[in-house]
């Protein structure tokens, strides 16, 4: 039997949108960590329209790896299977609180585009899915929720799913 991975044992019911720590790697003397920016609700309320995931992709991306103080950091920025949120590799091993003002500049710097960056067919896998509007609005709720959230310690905490384990080392599910 494979083993589940991290992700997996986030309890998806209970989680909110906010900024969690996924997982941190260690790469001989150095770390990466993957952060879950998480968007929606997990099953209870409708995922991000997949042409707006795209261009919030897009812009995100372009804000993150030209941010003075984190480009040199970034590793990666793209979005989920699930399409609740989008997950963030950066270099090094920092406590989600210390991404909130960054994950919250680059939601607001959203609302300012004229454009996504990178539509061209020359640069995009399917240029013509994108909508500017739909990201803007999605964005501003976001925005909107981290900041109405920022001393609530459940934006920046994963909740865990308890898993039966037996003597043997393996889990079951109900």
């Amino acid at each position: 039997m494979m083993e589940l991975i991290q992700s997996f044992s986030v309890d998806h019911t209970r989680i909110v949108p906010g900024i969690f720590v996924s997982r941190v790697d260690v790469l001989g003397d150095y770390s990466v960590t993957t952060y879950d920016i998480r968007l929606k609700r997990p099953n209870r309320e409708p995922v991000i329209d997949v042409a707006a995931m795209h261009s919030l992709e897009h812009i995100i991306a372009t804000f993150l790896r030209n941010d003075p103080k984190w480009k040199d950091e970034v590793i990666y920025w793209g979005p989920m299977g699930c399409l609740t949120g989008f997950y963030l590799i950066l270099k090094g091993n920092r406590a989600p609180q210390e991404l909130y003002g960054l994950i919250l500049k680059a939601f607001l710097s959203v609302g300012d585009a004229e454009e996504v960056p990178g539509t061209a067919p020359v640069n995009c896998g399917y240029y013509r899915m994108h909508n500017l509007e739909m990201a803007k609005w999605y964005a501003k709720e976001f925005a909107e929720y981290l900041k109405a959230n920022a001393e609530n310690k459940d934006i920046f905490e994963y909740p865990k799913t308890e898993r039966l384990v037996t003597d043997g080392g393996h889990f079951y599910d109900s």
